[in-house]
């Protein structure tokens, strides 16, 4: 998927803030744009909260359709044309 700002502040009200650097993980932080791996049942619920990151489709594990439809994720997937949304 590609993060977005609604997923990312999404993401810190639940409690798993995904865009503040933690150096003592060697993790830079996320910003707006960045690929990441997120779990279908995280993104499931981020879709019933209306914030759902565009998915890149290539990237999706078959597995995925287990917890979400395949037309639901072509409707979220990702355009390299259009690009993420802000």
């Amino acid at each position: 998927m590609r993060v977005d700002q609604a997923f990312l502040a999404f993401s810190q009200a639940a409690g798993n803030d995904l865009s503040t650097p933690r150096p003592e993980f060697r993790f830079a932080g996320l910003k707006p744009g960045d690929r990441w791996c997120l779990c279908a049942l995280r993104w499931k619920e981020a879709l019933e909260a209306g914030v759902a990151p565009p998915v890149v489709l290539e990237a999706t594990h078959e597995s995925a359709l287990g917890v979400v439809d395949l037309e639901t994720l072509k409707a979220h997937a990702y355009s390299a044309a259009a690009g993420p949304r802000a």
